[in-house]
């Protein structure tokens, strides 16, 4: 919901300068300016800061992928920043990152030697279209 009223409060904005300077100063070049330039300003902030934000503090709905090949470990807020754990078979490392749009000034720790602890045991699933880990069944469970 939040995000509905930021961007009904950006276009209002930007039709607000085009009725101030476009109709009431008959200047139609600088009113589009200056609404498209307030449009791009708006997008950027949003795409690349207040998405993260919007979702954590008043909830909202952000969408992000596990990389190919990789199996999903964690996921943390540390203050308004998204971290995600990913373990990597491959090279037997979990990859740590700070979640950004655009990978701008996005941290990320690699850990060697890396089999976590809920999935010792198991062999992975190699085929691309897996979307879970098998679970390794327990003696004690009698199935």
């Amino acid at each position: 919901m939040i995000t509905y009223f930021y961007w009904a409060l950006i276009i209002g904005l930007a039709i607000a300068i085009v009725a101030a300077i476009g109709v009431k100063m008959e200047n139609w070049r600088a009113a589009l300016l200056g609404a498209g330039t307030l449009l791009l300003v708006g997008w950027v902030l949003y795409y690349f800061y207040l998405q993260q934000i919007f979702v954590k503090r008043w909830g909202g709905i952000m969408t992000i992928s596990v990389p190919e090949g990789q199996y999903h470990i964690a996921t943390t807020w540390k203050e308004d920043n998204l971290w995600v754990e990913n373990y990597d078979p491959k090279t037997n490392k979990c990859v740590f990152s700070e979640y950004s749009k655009g990978n701008l000034l996005q941290g990320q720790v690699t850990i060697k030697n890396c089999k976590p602890l809920a999935l010792r045991g198991t062999e992975f699933q190699t085929s691309s279209d897996a979307d879970v880990l098998p679970h390794k069944q327990s003696e004690q469970d009698g199935r």
